[in-house]
Formats: structure tokens, sequence, C-alpha cells
């Protein structure tokens, strides 16, 4: 999508403000349960507009006021993305649309080394990964979930290895004030997490082959991993439950590269 084109040391691809803020991406909601998985665009402090003949969760109360009363936190005076189901795996928002592994296709093509993610935390189970390309072609897929417990790798039939790591949000005891935080990640330091989580999971399944709890098989060949060093970002994919403002990369880590655009920044009331 960007690999023949000039990049700009930032590439916003998702902006919940913008006036067509999902040109860039496919939707998909679980249309077997239709009142409860669907992809809206609302106000984040009104929750309004409400989507037709579908159930809105509301917010949690996890946070405290000034008086120490419970509430659920300083929220955005702006249009959001809420993204909502409980089969999480069918509900979700990628960009580009479409893409496969073929050696072919590069995706995005993205050359940037930061992604960031600007999301609400709903209290639900939520989950994103990314497509990544080493310098020798090799791809992988990481997967940064709310309810993965430690680091696993595994199989991903004949596409590209799954890297799932555990992501946490702030914790509402914290002196956070808002359910809005920005993800930041440094795609690069991915790269060999690939081959220490292979070598940690083939620790453990030969400690454990004698019993046969653990299938060998479902751990990736280090020959099929990625392993050098970074070469660009393929997909974006975010699932449900949360909500969204804005998703965007850049060349260099937070601060370090300058002030980001103002209207990047989070403010709520």
């Amino acid at each position: 999508m960007f690999s023949g084109s000039v990049q700009p040391n930032i590439v916003c691809l998702f902006s919940s403000t913008g006036s067509q803020p999902l040109s860039l991406f496919s939707v998909q909601a679980d249309a077997a349960l239709p009142s409860d998985s669907f992809v809206h665009l609302l106000n984040d402090s009104a929750s309004l507009p409400v989507p037709s003949e579908a159930s809105l969760i509301s917010p949690p109360k996890a946070y405290h006021d000034e008086d120490g009363g419970e509430c659920i936190g300083k929220q955005l005076r702006q249009t959001v993305l809420h993204i909502q189901s409980p089969t999480l795996r069918t509900t979700f928002i990628q960009c580009p649309p479409s893409f496969s592994f073929r050696a072919d296709d590069k995706g995005l093509g993205l050359k940037h080394g930061w992604l960031q993610i600007q999301v609400r935390n709903l209290a639900r189970e939520w989950s994103f990964e990314v497509g990544i390309v080493d310098k020798a072609g090799k791809h992988g897929v990481v997967r940064c979930s709310t309810f993965q417990k430690y680091p696993t790798l595994r199989c991903n039939y004949n596409l590209a290895p799954v890297l799932q790591l555990p992501l946490n949000f702030p914790s509402s005891s914290s002196n956070a004030l808002t359910a809005w935080s920005t993800v930041t990640i440094h795609l690069p330091s991915f790269i060999p997490q690939f081959a220490s989580v292979s070598r940690d999971q083939r620790s453990r399944t030969d400690a454990s082959d004698e019993d046969g709890s653990t299938d060998a098989s479902s751990v990736p060949s280090p020959q099929f991993l990625p392993g050098g060093a970074y070469a660009h970002l393929t997909y974006v994919k975010i699932y449900a439950t949360c909500r969204l403002r804005r998703i965007w990369l850049s060349d260099s880590a937070p601060g370090a590269g300058g002030p980001i655009p103002w209207e990047f920044e989070l403010y709520g009331d």
C-alpha cells in the first residue's frame, strides 16, 4: 500500500475525527450476534448516538473523583470508534482491508519503527495484532491480548508464526485519571522475541515429552521464524472490545523526535 511511496516521519492510519476514518480499513462483525457485535462511531463522553437495534455496553465505574466517589474517569468530547463483541475473534477492523502472506504482497509496507494506538479500556477482553517482516522476507504475526498470561509461540498453518504476548492496561487503583491510554510498541524489538520464546517453549516441550502433555509440532521450527533486521509492517488488526481514537506510526520514540502534533494528544474532562 505504501511501499512505493515517500514515507514521512509520521503516518496516521486511523483518526476517529477524520471525514472518512475507516477508509483504509475493512470492518467485520459477528453476523450471528447483531445486537452485541458491531463497530460504531459515537461521542465518547455521551456514548451517543446509540447504534440501532444493538445493546451498547456501559463504561465501567473503575475510577474515583475528587470526593472519592466512583466514576468512569475523564472522557473525550470527541467522536471515537466503538468496537464491541462477546466473541473477540469475529469482530475487528484491519488495515489494509486485505492481506496475504505471499512474497509479492507487502501489505502496508511501512518502515517506521514505532506504532502507537490510542485506546479506551472498557474492562473487557481486548486484543490487537500486527504483521511484521524481516530483511530476509520472513513473516511474523505479533498478537497482544489482555487475557494472555505469558508469551507463547504457535504455528499458523501455512501462513506465519504467531507470537502471543500479554498486554496490561494501567490499573484503576493507580494514579490514572482516565481509561484512555496510548499503547506504544517498538516493532523491531519483536523480531528477536520469536527466537527467545521459541527456545523457552521447546525447552518446556522437551521437559514434558515423557508424559506427552505438549505437542512439539505446535512450536514453529527456528528456520521459519523472523530473525534478521526489521524491514516493514504488513498489517494492523484491532479486535473487540475497546474504543479507538487514533493509530499512527513514527520513525522515533515518543518525545525523542520532538513533540507530536497537538491534535494527537489526549484531552479529557
